[in-house]
């Protein structure tokens, strides 16, 4: 998986969990898209509040239907099991047993999933105040000091009404509640306090950015365009892709079918399943199929290799049906179709390859990171915008503007840090007398990156080897680090890139009018940026591009050489290393008048511009760039900077060949103007 993707989810959960202990509200909420992996990121963000403090509970509360509670207690439990998150101890809660039987839920773990329609009127849960009780007996209230814990409740897909529930939390039984969805529900107060952006996604490769269908086009050539894209999914992904078809959810559903959908399905000879609320109605033209019942068919339909290549449903999309392999989707328009909302699109937009992405083929990658709609889309995708280089010398400018990026290299091809040989060291040393027990030794471990667990597990093939690594845990991370770090050894030049001829943004509130970049939209000159600082320094770069910034002529017209470095789909990037390794996407690149590459990394230490990140880490995170700048500086002929907006005043990082020097704005467009 790629490192990027990591960093984006990590930095997710740690702004996550000091929302939550910074604030007062007794309610937060975390938005991420469909596809992001956001039970993973609950399930990390639980293991670190319970690695801090385990005299606390969390109470999931999840949907019961398509079986997403059982999902979501599964992969909690692998989690624990496997040791990424260690912490957790997860008991799903279920009301079967016969009407004699009491319900009963042991108070021995700390992770409880709760399918939703379990606590409802009526319920056997609720009726006889078992899970009310169990509350009651966690918080101490029942059996003084026997437990006295700290109750969280995790909404999962909030924006599903959960009355009863939220009953209990009016009248105190959880001490916080987090609610976590994709669609959170702003008309109940649920304003994402953490957000993970569509294109934020996009941009890792995490989800697909979407390529919408006219709103015209008919059935048919949406399958005609399904056929083109099979046969390169089957060749280049190795996998065979799902076309989702979404019809009326009433009445009209039948006539859809008989009319428009199973006439064009049988014309291209394509295998369907259609998929309702009730199993009895269910049905697919695959003759294996039926002989199975309809609750094996979705692990069917899950696999990459499955013939089935289209999937008819009703209007609503049942949450829990994640089908990688999905590609594409067509809403039948009629008098009852609703817009498409994030859930609904977010079942085709999970990378089919994303755990081995960086073994594809450029073409490949391409094609796992799009997915085709044809829909109602909703007024929030308009958020993100479509942007080109400038058309007819868009070559001429990745031609002018060629970026050398750096990496780090492998820790084992680089034998910059040989355990073996460092442990075998280590073991000379005498031991410690008292050393600590093996629960604090697993504890620190799983504190610790992926790369030194991952180092750890290599090594220890005994458990004697176990223990000697874990006990000098500290010792080696040290020089891990410093191995890591040493970029003169470790750190090595890629081939130059360019700007890719297309990418995307989110819009913001900070945007600026450029006619003259090489960035263009389609009937539009306005441009957002992620903060002030950033507009700021693309004023700053406006300001001066007459005097300083090279450039080419289009139609009579110049189009200066400078840019905004949008991630998706952009090469332009610096591997650094701060306890594992990250990449930095720089946010501005330049090509001077003398032919000189200038890239701007901007930064601010304003307070509007950390919202929500740890002002340390956010100052560790800046002196860690400017180690990788400075490396960098000297592997490749660009000239780096970081300026960090201070108040109203720039303060500029420089480094060049290798050497570093602090400058303010006067400075800075001196330099240029001397070129």
């Amino acid at each position: 998986m790629l490192q990027d993707i990591k960093d984006l989810q990590q930095e997710a959960v740690t702004k996550l969990v000091n929302v939550l202990s910074d604030t007062p509200k007794k309610e937060v909420t975390f938005k991420a898209p469909t596809g992001s992996g956001k039970t993973y990121m609950m399930a990390d963000f639980m293991n670190r509040i319970l690695a801090e403090d385990q005299n606390c509970l969390f109470i999931v509360s999840t949907l019961s239907k398509s079986n997403l509670a059982e999902q979501n207690f599964d992969k909690f439990k692998d989690y624990a099991e496997k040791g990424t998150f260690p912490y957790l101890k997860p008991f799903l809660i279920k009301s079967e047993g016969s009407e004699e039987e009491r319900l009963y839920i042991p108070t021995t773990y700390n992770v409880y999933v709760l399918p939703r329609d379990l606590y409802k009127d009526k319920s056997k849960l609720k009726k006889e105040g078992t899970f009310l009780n169990f509350l009651r007996t966690m918080r101490g209230d029942l059996f003084e000091n026997q437990h006295s814990k700290k109750i969280y409740l995790i909404k999962d897909e909030c924006h599903i009404a959960t009355s009863n529930l939220d009953d209990l939390k009016e009248k105190g039984f959880f001490d916080q509640v987090i609610n976590f969805s994709a669609t959170p529900k702003l008309s109940r107060k649920q304003n994402p306090d953490v957000e993970i952006t569509n294109t934020e996604a996009q941009n890792v490769k995490l989800i697909k950015k979407i390529e919408r269908g006219n709103e015209s086009d008919s059935l048919e050539v949406a399958l005609k365009k399904f056929e083109e894209v099979k046969a390169a999914y089957a060749n280049d992904l190795e996998v065979y892709p799902c076309l989702i078809i979404q019809i009326s959810n009433k009445e009209k559903a039948e006539e859809e079918l008989k009319k428009e959908i199973y006439p064009a399905l049988e014309k291209h000879n394509l295998k369907w399943v259609y998929i309702t609320g009730e199993d009895k109605t269910c049905d697919t033209n695959d003759d294996g199929l039926r002989k199975l019942p309809v609750s094996k068919w979705k692990d069917y339909m899950k696999s990459k290799t499955s013939s089935i290549a289209v999937i008819i449903f009703k209007m609503v999309i049942a949450e829990g049906w994640d089908i990688p392999r999905a590609c594409m989707l067509y809403q039948i328009r009629d008098s009852q179709s609703k817009q498409l909302d994030e859930q609904v699109m977010g079942r085709v937009r999970r990378n089919p390859r994303l755990l081995d992405f960086e073994t594809l083929s450029e073409e490949a990658k391409k094609l796992a990171c799009t997915a085709w709609i044809w829909g109602i889309i909703p007024p929030e995708e308009s958020r993100a915008k479509h942007v080109h280089l400038v058309k007819n010398v868009q070559y001429t400018i990745r031609e002018e503007i060629r970026v050398t990026p750096t990496k780090l290299k492998d820790i084992n091809a680089s034998k910059s840090f040989d355990v073996d040989k460092y442990i075998e060291n280590l073991e000379r040393k005498e031991r410690s007398i008292s050393p600590p027990s093996i629960f604090e030794m697993y504890k620190n471990l799983m504190r610790q990156n992926n790369d030194i667990q991952e180092m750890c597990y290599q090594y220890a093939d005994s458990f004697d080897k176990w223990r000697i690594f874990t006990e000098n845990l500290s010792e080696i991370k040290v020089s891990y680090d410093a191995a890591m770090g040493n970029y003169e050894k470790n750190m090595v030049a890629d081939p130059p890139v360019s700007f890719p001829l297309e990418s995307y943004y989110d819009e913001s509130e900070q945007t600026l009018t450029l006619e003259d970049w090489v960035w263009c939209r389609e009937n539009a000159n306005d441009f957002s940026f992620d903060s002030e600082a950033e507009k700021k320094w693309a004023e700053l770069l406006k300001d001066i591009r007459r005097d300083s910034i090279g450039e080419i002529t289009q139609e009579n017209k110049s189009k200066f050489l400078w840019g905004k470095n949008y991630p998706f789909n952009s090469e332009i990037k610096y591997e650094y290393y701060s306890n594992g390794i990250h990449c930095s996407y720089p946010d501005f690149i330049m090509k001077d008048k003398s032919g000189k590459i200038h890239i701007f990394e901007v930064k601010s230490v304003n307070k509007s511009s950390t919202k929500n990140i740890d002002d340390k880490e956010y100052k560790n995170k800046i002196r860690a760039l400017e180690k990788c700048y400075q490396a960098s500086s000297k592997k490749t002929d660009h000239i780096f900077y970081l300026p960090i907006l201070d108040g109203s005043k720039w303060k500029i990082h420089k480094f060049e060949n290798g050497d570093k020097e602090t400058i303010d704005e006067n400075q800075f467009k001196n330099s240029l103007r001397n070129l």
